[in-house]
């Protein structure tokens, strides 16, 4: 699946872009894994390694880790780099399937 593919492929998708040897993203794991289970069937959520998508990276404009980017019908609708609680995160995802 390309990432173009990844984006068209629910209404409402997050990425986020991490890397292994970042603390921020270690400390976040446990928040992403929650947040996935909980929109589990009306979103997806999927992580991408800085390491391994360099070139999707550059493309997408990612300078730090932990990012987030939240897209709706394949459109980039939200961003965000660093940590972040595990409601806020939620709750930017809900407010894009509330509009379905």
């Amino acid at each position: 699946m390309t990432y173009e593919e990844f984006k068209q492929s629910a209404p409402v998708v997050m990425a986020e872009f991490y890397a292994t040897w970042c603390p921020h993203c270690r400390k976040m794991q446990p928040i992403i894994e929650q947040v996935a289970e909980l929109v589990n069937g009306k979103a997806v959520v999927k992580q991408f390694d800085v390491d391994e998508y360099q070139e999707l990276c550059e493309e997408e404009r990612i300078t730090g880790t932990p990012t987030f980017i939240l897209y709706s019908d394949g459109r980039e609708v939200w961003r965000h780099s660093g940590e972040i609680e595990g409601r806020a995160l939620l709750s930017e995802i809900e407010r894009y399937l509330n509009r379905r």
